[in-house]
């Protein structure tokens, strides 16, 4: 199979695309290598971005790490396959936990969901992978015993991040075991973290969900009074789903469904096409106009709306239907922006990277995720594990049916109710003439924004 690569773009950039065989794109240069690392060890892109996702834990611990959860779309040549592998809340977690707050606590083990990252790698290599996990974490385990620079950025998110974290029980252990936030270009290492991601590898996940590690998991957390456990733990899985998509000029925008924001893509595109915006320029003021108008539209819905799919108030088709967008695009003012609230249908945290090889039948993008810098949850020496704050989108104080049993809690913290809303990220596909033609997606901080497009054999 053969395609014509066309980047042609007519805004000025520094930073041009570069060609190849096989890509990875990620937000640390350390990262990247070890993805093509395996890429030259004869690996697909699958093991690629598994080999980063894992040693993104290490080298930005600010923004994910091994607590995280991971969300992929990959492309095998024929079609895509969607991944959530974000864990649920502790069973134990009910609305009367949270009485008398208006909201989750930011930082400790109240904000503490299942951490479902390993699982995502596993299932990935597993599924689509051709290397052993011991293979794609030595990069990883390399970085975590033997150093690895701090970079600027990540150095000052460090720093910002230990002046709230400190005093929490196993962060400077962790983190800032000289008593301070390591400074940009010293050399950083995570012992305990080694060895937990070799545990990891050896047992492809097993420890962290049944075995040792799990087991240290839940003493620590009860030991700290929270309520996590290894029943928690050992109940997780992972989902393969179907990705929700919406033609719009000339592709198909692929996205994952709920509980992650990427249907507020399909939702903006929904109402631009309502709006008849194929008519201006998309550097136009009207234009521009009508693409932030519509995207407040779909994130005012976002907000409302989506959580877990297994519990939402309408299905996802509904904010995605023909009728309800031309309602919602009728809402528009031509001439001056509008305040939106939602319709009624019939901050740092966040890596991203994105692979591709040389035969064009794998392309990759991950997500792994702690919501806010150096896991705001909690983290212990003894393994270098650091755990997601996720659960900080409960809405705390609400009492209804929908709290009982395993349920990810994690909803936009405005939402009124105690739900199975999980993550906030976006991962694009766009598809064209039947090949998955870009991958995009962002930090969610800023820091990065990459997209590698995967060159067909043969190709130019």
């Amino acid at each position: 199979m053969t395609k014509a690569l066309d980047f042609t773009s007519g805004y000025a950039s520094r930073r041009p695309p570069m060609l190849g065989h096989n890509a990875v794109a990620t937000s640390q240069p350390l990262a990247a290598q070890a993805g093509m690392r395996m890429l030259q060890l004869g690996g697909n892109a699958v093991d690629a971005a598994v080999a980063t996702a894992m040693a993104l834990t290490v080298v930005e611990p600010t923004g994910n790490g091994i607590g995280s959860d991971a969300f992929a779309i990959v492309w095998d040549g024929e079609k895509l396959h969607g991944l959530n592998a974000s864990g649920r809340s502790p069973a134990s977690w009910h609305a009367d936990l949270f009485a008398g707050k208006t909201a989750v606590p930011e930082i400790g083990w109240d904000a503490v969901t299942v951490p479902g990252a390993v699982s995502g790698w596993v299932a990935l290599a597993e599924r689509f992978g051709t290397l052993p996990l011991t293979t794609l974490a030595q990069p990883a385990i390399e970085y975590a015993r033997n150093g690895f620079p701090v970079s600027p950025l990540i150095g000052h998110l460090w720093q910002r991040g230990y002046n709230k974290l400190k005093d929490q029980p196993g962060f400077s252990a962790c983190f800032a075991p000289q008593g301070r936030a390591p400074r940009v270009g010293e050399i950083f290492r995570n012992p305990a973290q080694a060895n937990s991601l070799e545990l990891i590898a050896k047992t492809n996940g097993e420890a962290f969900y049944h075995g040792e590690l799990a087991q240290k998991i839940a003493a620590f957390a009860k030991e700290h009074g929270a309520h996590l456990t290894t029943e928690d733990l050992a109940n997780h899985r992972v989902d393969w789903v179907d990705l929700l998509s919406r033609d719009f000029a000339g592709g198909s925008v692929q996205e994952l469904p709920p509980n992650g924001q990427g249907i507020a893509t399909l939702i903006a595109l929904g109402i631009l096409e309502q709006c008849g915006i194929e008519q201006h320029h998309p550097d136009s003021v009207q234009g521009l106009h009508l693409a932030i108008e519509a995207m407040k539209l779909a994130l005012a819905d976002l907000d409302r709306y989506v959580a877990d799919e297994d519990h939402m108030e309408f299905a996802a088709k509904e904010l995605l239907s023909d009728h309800y967008l031309k309602a919602r695009a009728a809402l528009i003012d031509q001439d001056k922006a509008s305040d939106f609230v939602y319709g009624s249908p019939t901050q740092s945290g966040t890596v991203y990277l994105s692979t591709a090889d040389a035969s064009g039948m794998d392309g990759l993008i991950l997500f792994s995720q702690t919501l806010w810098a150096l896991a705001r949850g909690s983290s212990w020496p003894d393994t270098g594990i650091s755990l997601q704050n996720r659960g900080l989108w409960v809405c705390a104080g609400s009492k209804t049916s929908q709290c009982a049993g395993r349920q990810q809690a994690s909803v936009p913290y405005h939402h009124s109710r105690f739900c199975d809303g999980r993550k906030r990220q976006t991962a694009d596909v766009i598809r064209r003439h039947g090949w998955a033609d870009a991958g995009a997606g962002a930090h969610a901080d800023g820091a990065a924004h990459h997209a590698a497009r995967p060159k067909p054999a043969g190709g130019n």
